[in-house]
């Protein structure tokens, strides 16, 4: 799969709950590589950005697994760690309010999302075992989320009223403010 086949806001199938995996199979395993190939491809065609994770929905499939990066540092690193079925057992923390972009949300659009700097994640890796993390910071923020996206929010969602939260990556690699008014006519709250 390829940057093409993620897909993006208004798509209704980024505001659907995915169904839980019952049984890792082969066909889980491609899903997992497809949702890889599209998140690289993706990163490739961004000379600021990096892809730090990517939810299954954000290729048009309703099944709840996330991949994340497995090292956010180096760009060459381009290992993700699969989570299937994951879910927040617990919020923990301060709520701490920071820059957040998307895959899905085109225009480059960028907001200050309020997410608990700490949590507790329920999952099952590749195998099938069950895995437990306590994260905080970027990890937990991710984590927050790709899990949103499993229950068809997407981080706009948690800003749609504060208009002052809105900006838009430029050619420089910096973020800058934008208009309300500006981030409705990107159409990523239809």
């Amino acid at each position: 799969m390829t940057r093409d086949d993620i897909i993006t806001l208004p798509n209704p199938s980024l505001r659907k709950r995915s169904a839980r995996i019952h049984v890792i199979t082969d066909e889980t395993r491609e899903l997992i590589d497809n949702m890889r190939s599209a998140a690289l491809d993706w990163e490739n065609s961004r000379p600021h950005e990096i892809a730090v994770a990517l939810a299954a929905v954000q290729i048009n499939c309703l099944e709840r697994a996330v991949i994340v990066r497995a090292d956010f540092d180096n760009k060459e690193n381009q290992e993700f760690i699969a989570l299937i079925n994951p879910e927040i057992v617990k919020l923990e923390g301060a709520i701490v309010t920071e820059q957040e972009g998307c895959l899905s949300v085109g225009s480059q659009i960028y907001g200050a999302v309020p997410r608990n700097d700490k949590a507790r994640i329920k999952a099952m890796d590749e195998s099938g075992r069950e895995v437990r993390l306590k994260v905080e910071g970027f990890l937990a923020r991710i984590l927050q989320h790709e899990i949103d996206h499993t229950n068809g929010i997407c981080f706009v969602d948690h800003i749609k009223d504060q208009h002052d939260a809105f900006f838009k990556l430029t050619n420089k690699g910096d973020l800058e403010p934008v208009t309300y008014e500006y981030a409705v006519s990107t159409g990523i709250f239809r």
